[in-house]
């Protein structure tokens, strides 16, 4: 304890501060634990008090103690620790929920078998002709290690047209009444940016990448609101289970707008979500979307305690490392060690359009958030960016590369650079990729490409920033795994080794979790409101059952959150939690509050 002794006292000076406007009390108080605030100093304290869904202070027991009044809530957390609420710089809430609510999930299969057996199941339960969907499946978890294909699905569900998605979203199969529907044959051409796959005959396997991955579902039927809706609340539901209370969802549509407007409107949005809208791979795309843009409420004009805001749009430079259709310099790896000879990956938009595509989007004054996943296409991200930002120079609008996964020593330096002079050109990595998809990306990557996966601690020397994601629903949702993986960068199943991207560019606990608080909070243009538990903020707040600061590294997957405040609302509360919690007037959101 000695050494939390100066933060207290610092911390304790603005509780008196505080304190001397409270005469009625505070809404909320939390007592004897460990308060991480991820402040400056990075201080820790014993107590926070609420008032107005906002934090009115943080210090010891004894000062939060004076704060409180007749209808204070008091909260003993006995030892536990509370952090920020934590923020996911990337996930798909709204696709991702969808997918959970309407399609078999596959993540869990670990041989093709398994994923027949889940899909046959469902199938039973259809009419035949109906579309089955099906998501999450990776080759690098099945014991054949190979793409499921058509032949396989068309076991499952022989009546019915058949499309599960690959757990990245850059590749899916069809079975052979889906690829029938679409007319795809062993005639088809591959579309642009996309692969259609085919066996050694020149047959197609049912395996579609990219722009013929776009061909496919084209002719799935349009999901409905209702489904829209339910997918959004089932991802904020499970973020709020986890500790967790704000996030990007990239690459949205009108309809995805429609349905987060309106439960926002119903105040059933509990988390900050800042929007990134799709916005296709053309100049006069990009014209009609920033028209749109105008009218919506953007991250620096939108109304004072908005849950959403429209922050800005989402480019695709290249495709996945799991298809190997990502855009890099060297030839893809097959096996780790073996070449995928003559792949390079593809520019999903032709690299000019794009280069102008950036220019009309900086000009117009939108952020933009760019996927980048091989090396040659984060360094033309990060030159595009520059070349525009030195035409039209602009602060504050911090254009992004999603994913960042491999960039080059050059493309470091142009981030650093543009983070200094123009507060733009941060990576907005997900560092569970190494975990959760770890054994594919491992045998695509190979060596060489694998120890540059991810390379906080050459950011952090190099003083570039960075915001933490998971991508769901390419990875689980909770943070807390990527906590872990900052650190451990271990692999699922250890296929090609336990860590076979080195452990050099491992950060501690304290970098891992600003990646998912403040800096996070900054990529979604809230960390004047979150991010961090300091007085004015939004009582955004996690309580976990251990301290991320003293466990082993192993354990912080396995944090688990036994009560979430967001605006100082009781949203989560653990069914076995053994906090105390005295009721006084803290409001509690629904369902949320009675133990989901």
């Amino acid at each position: 304890m000695k050494s939390l002794l100066p933060a207290l006292l610092l911390l304790s000076v603005a509780v008196s501060a505080g304190a001397a406007a409270a005469p009625r009390g505070v809404d909320l108080v939390l007592l004897n634990g460990h308060v991480l605030t991820v402040d400056a100093r990075d201080s820790v304290a014993q107590a926070l008090a609420v008032r107005d869904g906002r934090v009115f202070a943080v210090g010891s027991n004894r000062s939060i103690r004076a704060l409180i009044g007749p209808g204070t809530t008091v909260i003993d957390l006995r030892g536990r620790t509370a952090t920020p609420g934590l923020i996911d710089a990337h996930a798909h809430i709204s696709s991702g929920g969808l997918a959970a609510v309407t399609s078999v999930n596959l993540g869990g299969a670990r041989s093709i078998g398994e994923v027949v057996a889940l899909l046959a199941a469902r199938a039973k339960t259809l009419a035949p002709g109906a579309w089955l969907l099906g998501s999450g499946w990776d080759e690098g978890k099945l014991a054949e290690h190979r793409y499921v294909e058509a032949q396989d699905l068309d076991a499952a569900a022989p009546a019915n047209p058949v499309w599960i998605d690959h757990t990245t979203g850059h590749y899916g199969t069809a079975n052979s009444r889906a690829l029938a529907l679409a007319g795809i044959t062993a005639a088809s051409v591959d579309p642009p940016a996309g692969t259609i796959d085919r066996d050694a005959t020149g047959a197609p396997t049912g395996v579609m990448k990219e722009g013929a991955r776009d061909l496919m579902v084209a002719f799935i039927p349009e999901p409905s609101s209702a489904d829209r809706r339910a997918g959004i609340l089932a991802s904020v539901r499970l973020m709020n289970r986890e500790g967790m209370t704000a996030a990007k969802d990239p690459n949205i549509y009108p309809a995805d707008w429609d349905a987060y407007t309106a439960l926002a409107a119903e105040g059933l949005l509990t988390a900050h979500v800042c929007t990134l809208w799709n916005t296709g791979a053309t100049l006069v795309s990009a014209e009609a979307m920033i028209a749109r843009l105008a009218s919506l409420p953007g991250p620096h004009s939108h109304p004072a305690g908005a849950d959403l805001v429209s922050c800005g749009v989402k480019l695709f430079m290249d495709g996945s490392g799991g298809a190997r259709t990502a855009w890099v310099y060297d030839d893809w790896n097959r096996q780790s060690v073996s070449l995928d000879r003559g792949n390079h990956g593809y520019p999903l938009i032709e690299p000019g359009v794009y280069r102008a595509m950036v220019r009309l989007f900086n000009d117009a004054g939108i952020h933009i958030g760019t996927h980048a996943i091989g090396d040659r296409a984060i360094d033309w991200v990060v030159d595009s960016y520059a070349e525009a930002l030195a035409a039209r120079p602009g602060l504050g609008l911090r254009h992004s590369i999603i994913h960042a996964n491999i960039p080059t020593d050059g493309a470091i330096a142009t981030m650093a650079r543009l983070q200094r002079q123009f507060d733009a050109g941060y990576p907005e990595a997900q560092a569970p990729f190494s975990w959760w998809i770890g054994d594919t990306y491992a045998a695509n990557f190979g060596p060489a490409r694998a120890a540059r996966l991810n390379p906080f601690r050459t950011y952090l020397e190099r003083g570039v920033r960075w915001a933490g994601g998971s991508d769901y629903d390419v990875t689980p949702l909770p943070a807390r795994f990527g906590l872990w993986a900052s650190i451990a960068r271990e692999t699922l199943q250890g296929t090609w080794g336990r860590q076979p991207f080195g452990s050099r560019e491992s950060v501690d606990v304290h970098a891992a979790l600003r990646s998912y608080t403040v800096w996070a909070a900054r990529q979604l243009f809230i960390e004047d409101e979150a991010g961090s538990l300091e007085r004015g903020k939004s009582a955004d707040v996690a309580v976990w059952d251990r301290n991320p600061y003293t466990v082993p590294t192993a354990e912080l997957k396995d944090l688990q959150c036994e009560l979430t405040l967001y605006r100082g609302r009781i949203v989560h509360r653990a069914e076995h939690s053994a906090l105390r919690i005295r009721a006084g007037a803290v409001r509690a959101s629904g369902s949320a509050a009675s133990g989901t």
